[in-house]
């Protein structure tokens, strides 16, 4: 399995588990938590989740899953933008490390931008760092201009929508966080909805090396030295996902797919979800 380096470790898998709309039915629930075990036990040792995720719901479900097991996972967690003051951003920590059941986040980011001064919010993630709260903290949603206005802290992340379908980042934002040695979560990375996994040149790579399309979307993206957090809920997706974090595409295969799905040839406004 490819491992990258995130929030002081080196053994993060790059494949990680994303639980976006986790938590928000009782009846789901059970089948939620089997699912991040399974992922656990299958070696994706990262697992990404919010307190926007069913208004806690998901940190819920995540903490359940982790139960027992927490020193082998290294847990990201979320906070609101509207949370992110002086004031309001240890309560939102505390509120979600309660739910999540554990003593501390491995990486703790905003959101998105919000209306709190950036310096505001970097003092207050850096008080919970000092406490041991969070371990490391970052950002998500952050374009080029937000990110330099972070250069020389000590943000450990920036979590954003990239796949196949949305390479905007490649053409700035994606470089700029590389030469800065850091690292770059993608969510979002088999596309939204359906549309991507039956693209014809997807499906044609896909077909030469025996994998599901959406393995070869996740093994594209970690190819660009990004990290993936897809969410799996069924068995196979499950096995799927873990497989893909062992795929190595060939140089023709991944010109092919540059040919289907061209890079960026100017600045694109940030793609949000």
């Amino acid at each position: 399995m490819k491992m990258m380096e995130l929030a002081g470790r080196s053994d993060v898998v790059a494949v990680g588990q994303g639980t976006w709309r986790m938590g928000e039915r009782a009846s789901e629930r059970q089948r939620e938590v089997r699912a991040l075990r399974e992922g656990i036990a299958l070696g994706l040792n990262l697992i990404d989740t919010a307190e926007m995720y069913g208004e806690g719901g998901s940190e819920e479900v995540v903490g359940e899953a982790i139960a027992g097991q927490r020193d082998q996972i290294v847990l990201v967690s979320k906070v609101y933008p509207h949370h992110a003051g002086r004031d309001s951003l240890p309560q939102a920590c505390e509120r979600s490390l309660r739910r999540l059941g554990t003593d501390h986040l491995d990486l703790y980011l905003l959101h998105w931008p919000g209306s709190y001064p950036l310096e505001e919010t970097v003092e207050a993630f850096e008080r919970l760092r000092e406490a041991g709260k969070i371990r490391h903290w970052g950002v998500s949603n952050f374009d080029t201009d937000a990110m330099s206005a972070l250069a020389g802290s000590h943000c450990a992340c920036n979590q954003v929508l990239y796949n196949l379908e949305q390479r905007g980042i490649e053409f700035d934002l994606l470089p700029w966080c590389q030469q800065q040695a850091m690292p770059v979560m993608a969510y979002c990375p088999v596309g939204q909805g359906m549309g991507l996994l039956h693209h014809p040149g997807l499906l044609g790579v896909a077909a030469r090396y025996d994998v599901s399309p959406a393995q070869i979307a996740l093994a594209w993206l970690l190819a660009q030295g990004v990290m993936a957090i897809p969410k799996a809920v069924g068995a196979r997706h499950i096995l799927e996902n873990s497989a893909a974090a062992s795929l190595e595409l060939a140089p023709e295969d991944l010109q092919s797919l540059d040919l289907w799905f061209p890079p960026p040839s100017r600045k694109q406004p940030l793609a949000i979800v």
